[in-house]
């Protein structure tokens, strides 16, 4: 989705965002992701955010592998920020949103606020690519990501738009498969501190056969019954 503002670099960044700490949310650059809002510290969230003019969201997992049961959760330390791109009134509180992910940061600390949201001063610089759309799609091996698609759909008996699959460039398909992808919070992190494209389609597709490989041998007795 095109968006109004620019971001050509980390300069164009603010050095302190709102941030929406989110279990098995994994947005990435380009990428949209679809939010129903109706805590009332995420909705002044949204509010400051629209208010402020800058629109902008940073999506981040708690680390669940730290502290469990904590008030305030632990963060992994890289996320990806988000910008406003559609809102709704749903007539009963709550806002319903999209967010077109713009590029990925680290925490470089959590900053002590007087808001309801939790808000982190962040770097965007080891991303500097994130802001050059389609960066290193050529080096993706668009066959692997391809075949381990068909076979997920196959052993789960779904159905795909193969059109749209196949007119869709590298970037938004493994973005896009990955952000769809039904793992758990460790292999969406994963998937997001990828150093590059290439890297992040190698992590879905081998995460993806791990998988699999689980459901056969799941199965395996039931054929033998």
């Amino acid at each position: 989705m095109a968006m109004n503002a620019t971001y050509r670099g980390p300069v164009d960044m603010p050095e302190i965002i709102p941030v929406f700490p989110l279990p098995g949310a994994l947005l990435l650059p380009r990428g949209q992701m679809p939010l129903n809002i109706f805590e009332p510290r995420y909705l002044a969230m949204i509010d400051d955010a629209l208010r402020d003019g800058h629109r902008l969201i940073g999506m981040i997992q708690p680390d669940e592998r730290q502290q469990k049961g904590a008030a305030t959760p632990p963060l992994y330390k890289v996320g990806c920020v988000g910008r406003i791109t559609q809102l709704a009134e749903s007539g009963d509180g709550r806002y319903l949103i999209e967010l077109t992910g713009v590029a990925r940061f680290r925490i470089e600390e959590e900053v002590k606020v007087l808001t309801p949201y939790r808000q982190c001063r962040v770097t965007f610089a080891p991303f500097a690519g994130d802001f050059t759309a389609r960066k290193g799609e050529q080096e993706v091996d668009r066959e692997a990501v391809l075949r381990a698609l068909r076979d997920f759909l196959k052993a789960n008996k779904l159905k795909a738009d193969w059109a749209g699959i196949e007119n869709a460039p590298n970037e938004a398909l493994v973005n896009a498969l990955a952000m769809m992808s039904p793992y758990g919070p460790a292999e969406k992190q994963a998937m997001l501190e990828a150093p590059d494209l290439k890297s992040r389609a190698e992590i879905l597709v081998a995460i993806t056969e791990i998988e699999l490989a689980k459901t056969n041998i799941e199965n395996e007795p039931n054929k033998l019954q």
